[in-house]
């Protein structure tokens, strides 16, 4: 598979293609060079990079010679950009007949704003999802860049891409897998406008039951700075939330009242600011009250769950999220930094 290089989500779909035993091999402009900050996690599993200048006659050429043995290309432009470059998807296509051709947009291909400039902030303002995060107090609070770039972007793209392959094996032709941010990312909102379309999410923001409202789910600060974060959903649960924090007395009064009642947030923080994050995991240890610690980043490598469920690993200084999902004939390879056996290179002539 071929990556014309770009930021955001085409690199994460690259990396979990890659992840998942792609051969990627990255095209990338020859001024992007040492200058260009790398992301040692977002760009592993490569094959390696090839410079071309895609404004160049010649380079072009090298790159249909490339295409011409890829299965699969992604490109992350603007809209019209890759076609005043020469290499529409109609020009790749009659390259390579089988080729899947991968495209990412922020706003989609067509509309008033198909080639503004724009980030993840903007795409998912637009989707509904910003609007429905955050507090009463906060107002919308953006969730770094996981619902537009990654989740609505990538990981759409990356299952796109695959799709689009496995309908190859049977057709014998290629085609465009199209993404937008915009559009994935209110993909991602499905179950929210599900449940507002039943009466189960009343409000656009702070006062429904996943939004941080609920004193059984949201964030509690402890007297060490530290967080716990509780997700008692389910009645049960939150009568064991509640009993675990020697709370069975006013047990029924909480149950009856407000979900978002300020009285009971005041008490239950009251109760977490009392003692140390330390603490509150041993009372709440393997336990069904669905609380867990708040980790930092550099917190989650050495807990014991991920270390069990080998979810992440240090490569060369890098905390690597590892290739998911798992499969049991055909494992992922782990994470590398650097590029993969020069047999990886040969497959493309190089």
């Amino acid at each position: 598979m071929l990556e014309i290089e770009s930021i955001g989500p085409g690199p994460f779909a690259c990396m979990m293609l890659a992840d998942l035993g792609a051969n990627v091999l990255r095209i990338a402009r020859p001024d992007s060079g040492p200058r260009r900050i790398r992301n040692p996690v977002l760009e592993r599993g490569r094959a390696g990079t090839l410079q071309l200048d895609l404004k160049s006659p010649a380079d072009q050429q090298h790159l249909c010679r490339l295409i011409e043995r890829a299965d699969a290309m992604i490109e992350g432009f603007r809209p019209g950009v890759m076609e005043r470059l020469d290499l529409s998807p109609e020009k790749c296509l009659a390259a390579n007949p089988r080729l899947v051709y991968g495209r990412i947009t922020g706003w989609g291909r067509t509309g008033p704003l198909a080639k503004a400039a724009g980030h993840d902030i903007n795409y998912i303002a637009l989707s509904g999802a910003l609007y429905a995060c955050g507090s009463a107090q906060s107002g919308p609070l953006p969730p770094l860049n996981l619902v537009g770039d990654l989740g609505g972007g990538g990981l759409l793209l990356a299952l796109g891409v695959v799709s689009a392959l496995l309908e190859t094996r049977n057709s014998g032709r290629g085609q465009v897998v199209d993404t937008a941010m915009l559009g994935g990312a209110g993909l991602l909102m499905s179950m929210i406008y599900g449940l507002r379309a039943t009466g189960q999410w009343p409000a656009a923001r702070a006062g429904n039951i996943l939004d941080g409202s609920a004193y059984y789910y949201r964030c509690y600060q402890c007297a060490c700075g530290g967080w716990m974060a509780v997700g008692a959903i389910e009645i049960e649960f939150r009568k064991i939330f509640l009993r675990k924090l020697g709370l069975e007395a006013e047990m029924a009064q909480i149950l009856a009242g407000e979900d978002a009642a300020a009285a009971t947030h005041a008490r239950l923080a009251g109760l977490f600011a009392g003692h140390s994050r330390q603490h509150w995991e041993r009372v709440f240890d393997a336990s069904d009250a669905c609380v867990s610690p708040v980790l930092d980043l550099d917190e989650v490598v050495a807990h014991p769950q991920n270390v069990a469920s080998q979810g992440f690993e240090v490569v060369d200084g890098a905390i690597h999220p590892l290739p998911s999902p798992r499969f049991s004939r055909t494992p992922s390879s782990p994470p590398q930094t650097v590029a993969p056996a020069a047999e990886s290179l040969a497959e493309w002539g190089l």
